[in-house]
């Protein structure tokens, strides 16, 4: 049987070069909108998948996202801003991408085509049974995610993806193959577009539910995350005045004191009980 790639199949429209702008951005919009509606049917998997992170994490595990172009760059980037949000290590969310850093602002040839890179770069990080895989390829045909997962599950490690097109093989790889079929896009073939969309939330989607079931998130709020700049540090303030009724110039010395609302909160409370 025949793989056929969606992702590849031509655009629902046509002709885009005589378009207005007008009508340029609200076709966008139109395929744009299916991509949430695809998502939710995908929740079932994400749901199995999320249960299976927070059970690994809770006794040491780690996620690691794999990915080439556009979604090793989407991978790289969920597991960027987990530290400031939950205060969490950097080493607990890996985004690697083939081509290494490099490839993060500029296409690294041949690199997503080596089958072995992505499992040799696991081992740098002392890969273990523990820890969990995601590839990420819109495709679902990346040589350099297809070998990480293929070696991944062999050695008995969680291995999840997340694919724009159905019966891939990367799918073929996965213990949990989350497949969001969001059909032609836009300008043929350009997978940044909804395939890149749906991935984001998806990544959005599993390593914030994961955050929350560990305990990083209080209420709706982030009270773990890394005090950066200034609107983060007023935004840790203004928690703390919430949850302890304090004056603002107290609760921001409280906070700063000890880096974190979750610390400041339980600090205080600790010492006036």
């Amino acid at each position: 049987m025949t793989f056929v790639k969606i992702t590849e199949q031509p655009s629902l429209h046509d002709d885009l070069e005589t378009k207005s702008v007008r009508e340029l951005l609200e076709e966008i919009n139109e395929e744009d909108r299916k991509v949430a509606l695809v998502v939710r049917e995908a929740i079932p998997q994400i749901e199995k998948l999320v249960t299976s992170v927070v059970e690994r994490m809770r006794r040491g595990g780690r996620i690691f996202y794999m990915g080439a172009g556009t979604s090793g760059r989407l991978g790289v980037l969920d597991a960027s801003e987990i530290p400031p949000t939950f205060g969490m290590p950097p080493t607990l969310v890996v985004g690697l991408i083939a081509g290494g850093d490099t490839a993060l602002r500029n296409p690294v040839e041949n690199a997503e085509d080596d089958r072995q890179r992505g499992w040799e770069e696991l081992r740098q990080h002392d890969i273990g049974e523990l820890d969990t895989v995601i590839g990420i390829a819109a495709s679902g045909t990346t040589p350099y995610v297809i070998g990480a997962l293929h070696e991944a599950r062999r050695h008995g490690i969680l291995t999840a993806c997340i694919c724009s097109n159905p019966d891939s093989p990367m799918a073929a790889e996965a213990d949990i193959p989350i497949e969001m079929v969001v059909g032609p896009e836009f300008v043929t073939g350009s997978s940044r577009m909804k395939s890149g969309t749906g991935q984001k939330m998806i990544c959005n989607m599993i390593t914030t539910a994961t955050m929350i079931r560990l305990g990083r998130v209080k209420g709706n709020r982030m009270v773990n995350m890394q005090l950066t700049n200034s609107k983060l540090v007023d935004r840790g303030t203004r928690m703390v005045v919430e949850e302890l009724g304090l004056g603002y110039e107290q609760a921001k010395a409280l906070l700063l004191l000890h880096g974190s609302a979750r610390r400041a909160i339980d600090a205080y409370r600790e010492e006036h009980r």
